[in-house]
């Protein structure tokens, strides 16, 4: 073979190579993008805990993969009624025992995601099945569970209880959402005074 024929082939394979590159970075791009856009604060939060881009991206990818195994389903209006008039009482109890209405809201938060189809039992997994499906209020869940923990093993200020309060009502009106209703912010979520 001439010369000039192993030099075509030369320029060929290094054009190869380059598109496969390219490809390959843009691939990697647009998903970072997407994981950015699904995941909120989330990706940073876990681009931050993992300390790898890629390796957080792969957790994230594979909390969307397990998310879309699960049947998660949308509470029927009786359930919803029936929490929302659960979420008063405890609202109203935070008043006069505020360690005690933080430690329901725990539990009715729970309760709500169970019916909804959510795993229960460990905590860092309920937090990152809450992260595919409500990234932008799952930090303030991890807070409230914490300052709740806390609560248990000694005295917490009522401020930080209020904290915790505020954040677990972000997560329950967020489970109560309906897919009729998730972007009309003030339909069928519980009528509330302020904690």
């Amino acid at each position: 073979m001439p010369v000039w024929g192993w030099i075509l082939i030369a320029v060929l394979v290094v054009i190869a190579v380059l598109a496969i590159i390219a490809s390959r970075s843009i691939s990697s791009r647009k998903r970072t993008e997407r994981l950015k856009g699904r995941f909120g604060p989330e990706y940073e939060r876990t681009v931050g805990e993992v300390g790898d881009q890629s390796a957080a991206e792969k957790e994230l990818a594979a909390r969307e993969r397990k998310r879309e195994k699960l049947d998660i389903v949308p509470l029927p209006p009786e359930a919803r009624a029936k929490y929302a008039d659960s979420w008063r009482t405890v609202q109203i109890e935070f008043v006069d025992n505020p360690s005690s209405a933080v430690a329901a809201a725990d539990r009715l938060v729970i309760h709500v995601m169970r019916e909804r189809g959510y795993p229960i039992d460990d905590f860092d997994q309920r937090a990152a099945d809450i992260s595919v499906d409500h990234p932008k209020v799952v930090e303030n869940y991890r807070t409230a569970h914490g300052i709740y923990l806390a609560q248990e093993q000694g005295e917490i200020g009522t401020e930080q209880q209020r904290e915790a309060f505020v954040h677990y009502r972000e997560l329950f009106e967020k489970l109560l959402e309906t897919d009729e209703n998730k972007d009309e912010p003030n339909k069928d979520k519980p009528k509330e005074t302020r904690a």
